[in-house]
């Protein structure tokens, strides 16, 4: 028995633009999941009739900057080579509020030497904030490679270390 094709409608990648404390945040993604997160330079209109899983990514991305929200329950539709699936699962075990070095998360992956790579697949990331990899910092805890910015990676930073009560040492 074959699977029955997908539909136009569940295939076709829908966006929408929410403001944030540090800018423009573009959401895209279909009735599977959301497939991107990223910060863009000025807000794009809205595409009609936005499938479930985009619209509840804008609003717990909203209720993520208002310090509401510390975990996100969305159906996603990534893609990434293995290795970047395994980075990427990873970091979205490491808590709200905390950090890891790019070291742990190697080794947590079982080899230590696999750091570059880490930070290769953390660029790599296509989903912003969900993924936290603005969690993920150098062995001493300086701040490095965040493609929105590192100006945005300490806001994020701080922001949950307000929202959780806690203090970074950066």
């Amino acid at each position: 028995m074959t699977e029955p094709a997908e539909t136009a409608e569940q295939t076709s990648i829908a966006q929408i633009t929410i403001a944030s404390p540090v800018g423009f945040l573009s959401i895209q993604g279909t009735r599977r999941g959301v497939s991107s997160i990223r910060f863009v330079e000025t807000a794009q209109p809205a595409t009609p009739r936005l499938p479930a899983p985009v619209r509840d990514c804008a609003i717990q991305l909203e209720e993520y900057f208002a310090g509401k929200r510390r975990e996100f329950f969305l159906r996603i539709d990534m893609f990434g080579t293995e290795f970047e699936q395994r980075v990427w699962q990873e970091v979205m075990h490491i808590p709200f509020g905390e950090t890891r070095s790019y070291g742990e998360v190697a080794e947590v992956l079982g080899d230590a030497k696999v750091v570059r790579a880490v930070g290769q697949a953390n660029a790599h990331n296509p989903l912003m904030i969900l993924i936290p990899c603005h969690r993920v910092v150098a062995h001493d805890g300086a701040l490095v490679g965040y493609a929105g910015g590192l100006h945005r990676k300490r806001w994020l930073l701080d922001h949950e270390a307000k929202a959780s009560g806690m203090k970074l040492a950066l």
